[in-house]
């Protein structure tokens, strides 16, 4: 367990709807993140603290800086290139599900952007995993889920956690030299009363944090699958973290306001606002998309 108690502070006032997908950008020293249901980009500059916003065509589901400045967004209808504002669609995805949206997203040690699939409505199996490489992208071979969350890799890149958030499990599969996984098993499932399992990243250590929705926290979980660590937060729905900061210690938490009624957000007043707090353990040096 931590040796000290950590209490999450909040580094900006935001108040999305769906504050989700954080991930630090070193060469601008700065944090993006989304608002999957207000339509907006978010950037983060700590040293300024200022918020700067960029409103999106469609709802968002991710962010991932380029090495050329630009962005990769997985907005709804696929993966698109957003440059000075200005969103051009590069790959459709599920053009023949429509009631489908992106959801989350991760870059592999080899450069290549696994994604997820989700139905809007959070009702249907119909969501998916793909992974865009070489300028293609292919369908991964887990069951289908209602709701993806994820992926995240370990430190190697051999091992895939991927997320089933209604079943409020994680599983983990390997990743096998053509860059598919294989296998997927049980690594952890999330306790009734805990909340329900989000974005999932993972430390310099190997260990796996997620974003409990409903849970009032994050939670740490060895690379075992045994839940050694939870950071409690004064909000309830927390979906996503990211590890900042030249030494990637300072941790980045997006929360939600979403499904919170009007008594619950009274008593919450910082629900979808921007956490931060600090840590031990550093995160994994961000990667660029190969694309």
């Amino acid at each position: 367990m931590a040796s000290a108690v950590i209490t999450p502070a909040v580094a900006c006032k935001v108040g999305a709807t769906l504050g989700e997908g954080p991930v630090w950008d070193a060469a601008r020293g700065c944090l993006w993140f989304v608002d999957i249901k207000g339509h907006k980009l978010h950037r983060f500059d700590p040293a300024s603290r200022a918020l700067d916003t960029v409103a999106a065509p469609e709802e968002p589901g991710w962010v991932l800086p380029l090495r050329d400045g630009a962005l990769l967004v997985g907005a709804k209808a696929g993966v698109h290139r957003c440059a000075n504002g200005a969103f051009t669609l590069l790959h459709a995805v599920e053009p023949d599900m429509p009631g489908n949206r992106l959801n989350d997203a991760a870059v592999h040690p080899d450069g290549s952007v696994w994604l997820g699939t989700m139905d809007n409505t959070e009702e249907a199996p119909s969501g998916g995993y793909y992974r865009l490489h070489g300028g293609a992208l292919t369908a991964l071979s887990p069951d289908p889920m209602v709701i993806t969350n994820g992926p995240a890799f370990s430190p190697d890149g051999g091992t895939v956690y991927l997320v089933d958030t209604l079943e409020r499990a994680i599983l983990a599969a390997p990743v096998g030299a053509d860059g598919h996984p294989g296998e997927a098993r049980l690594f952890a499932r999330i306790p009734e009363g805990m909340g329900y399992p989000d974005g999932p990243v993972v430390d310099s250590e190997g260990h796996i944090w997620v974003g409990l929705f409903g849970g009032w926290g994050v939670a740490r979980f060895a690379p075992d699958g045994t839940l050694i660590e939870r950071v409690e937060f004064p909000v309830a729905n927390v979906t996503k973290i990211a590890f900042g900061g030249a030494d990637l210690r300072t941790v980045y938490a997006t929360t939600a306001r979403k499904g919170l009624s009007e008594a619950e957000l009274a008593a919450q007043p910082n629900a979808g606002d921007l956490f931060t707090f600090t840590v031990d353990v550093p995160g994994l040096s961000p990667i660029h998309p190969a694309i």
